[in-house]
């Protein structure tokens, strides 16, 4: 192969490789090609402490600005004020409630922590919805990164039918959900945002399995995108 032929190859894979279709954290765009850009309030930078080395393979680069991710238009956010549960009866610092109150700030009063092991939250939408985008905020005031981060849409309560997997980072299956093919990311204020890919469902889950700096599972806010089924 020629020298040229090298270069034009090496430099479609790199184009190709910068592409960010699925609009994850890294400061592309994602979504759809002909949507709207979701306007999202992002919390102010709070770095505190010393993070411990993030050992994760094919961890996704830090977020250098904000990302952009579209969405059809007449989309909103379904998630404000919804009720939330979880695994974890009990939290150890905060309540579940505080996922959707709309402050995505990482200080203290603003997250909640749930044991060690793999635990999950869930959001009930209150009706079924075409769900766009789940922008979600774990603890950012130090980098980390969340291991087995996990988001399902459904219409069934329990999880245990018509379940879609929109998000699974688990690379080596310790969740026992499959082994997932997303990356895993570096907590910042930016959050990260998931393709809901139009899913139908009124119920979203979202698991995590500890961190890079802790065993704890913890949430600020998970903000769900999307159109109410009563209004297609």
């Amino acid at each position: 192969m020629k020298t040229t032929d090298i270069l034009i190859l090496s430099a479609l894979t790199l184009g190709l490789a910068s592409c960010d279709e699925g609009g994850s954290s890294s400061g592309g765009s994602g979504g759809v090609a002909n949507g709207v850009a979701l306007d999202i309030e992002f919390p102010p930078e709070l770095i505190e402490g010393t993070p411990k080395p993030m050992k994760v393979p094919n961890l996704e680069d830090e977020p250098k600005s904000a990302p952009e991710f579209k969405v059809p238009e007449g989309t909103e956010l379904l998630s404000a004020g919804k009720t939330v549960t979880s695994s974890d009866d009990y939290p150890i610092i905060g309540d579940v409630a505080l996922i959707t109150d709309g402050d995505k700030e990482a200080g203290e009063g603003y997250y909640v922590e749930l044991l060690d092991g793999l635990q999950w939250v869930q959001i009930d939408l209150g009706a079924p919805a075409e769900i766009n985008a789940i922008w979600l905020w774990h603890f950012h005031s130090q980098k980390r990164a969340y291991h087995d981060v996990i988001v399902q849409i459904s219409n069934d309560p329990e999880f245990k039918e018509g379940v879609t997997t929109v998000f699974n980072n688990d690379y080596d299956d310790s969740a026992g959900m499959g082994k997932g093919s997303d990356r895993p990311y570096v907590e910042t204020r930016f959050g990260k945002v998931i393709n809901g890919n139009a899913t139908t469902g009124q119920y979203v889950r979202l698991y995590s399995n500890g961190n890079t700096s802790n065993d704890m599972n913890h949430y600020i806010e998970v903000e769900v995108y999307g159109k109410s089924a009563a209004a297609e």
